[in-house]
């Protein structure tokens, strides 16, 4: 194998998911306490990220799966979540942080999986030409780097929302802080898509 290809795949990755890792956090907070939340995280990361190099990779060999045309309006994803976890973050505004977490079952495989994916519709933008200029070979080498990579952004996610100061504020704020971040990024993949005009 290639290191410079391997570099490149590694610098790709992580300038197009910088913004996972606070998502991860989030994530994770919100599923601290919960059984089974760190492999429904994991598993969710996994399967968006998937979904980003099956979309990439065939757009890339000519068979496309979502019209580029589209891509922007993934960005209604994390927005319908962020509003849900906001209403949900209302409903439970007066519970204390033991009595959310009791009301909250942790994030879903599913959610994380459709905020991965939505949140990387900019991501496959960038993955499209690179895939398509590496080769079959390639690609597969980026795929690789990109698969093992997000085992290393599912750990940082994990460890940040573990470090004592940061999981302090997650456990008070993290109930607001996540749909404002969802809400935001959904926002800004409609308005730098051009959805609606936008």
């Amino acid at each position: 194998m290639n290191v410079g290809i391997i570099g490149q795949a590694a610098g790709l990755f992580a300038v197009t998911n910088i913004d996972d890792i606070l998502v991860l956090a989030l994530f994770f907070a919100r599923g601290t306490g919960h059984k089974g939340a760190a492999r429904r995280i994991t598993v969710g990361q996994y399967l968006g990220f998937l979904a980003i190099l099956v979309v990439a990779g065939a757009a890339a060999f000519g068979a496309t799966f979502l019209p580029e045309a589209a891509i922007p309006y993934l960005g209604l994803l994390p927005l319908a979540l962020g509003i849900r976890a906001g209403v949900r973050a209302w409903r439970h505004r007066h519970d204390s942080a033991d009595e959310r977490a009791a009301s909250d079952h942790g994030p879903a495989s599913l959610e994380v999986a459709a905020v991965t994916f939505a949140n990387g519709g900019d991501n496959i933008g960038v993955y499209v030409p690179v895939f398509a200029t590496a080769g079959a070979a390639g690609t597969s080498v980026y795929v690789l780097v990109f698969l093992v990579l997000v085992a290393v952004w599912v750990a940082a996610g994990r460890y940040f929302a573990t470090r004592r100061a940061i999981a302090t504020v997650l456990s008070r704020w993290g109930h607001v802080v996540l749909p404002v971040v969802l809400i935001g990024i959904g926002l800004l993949i409609l308005v730098e898509g051009g959805a609606f005009g936008l």
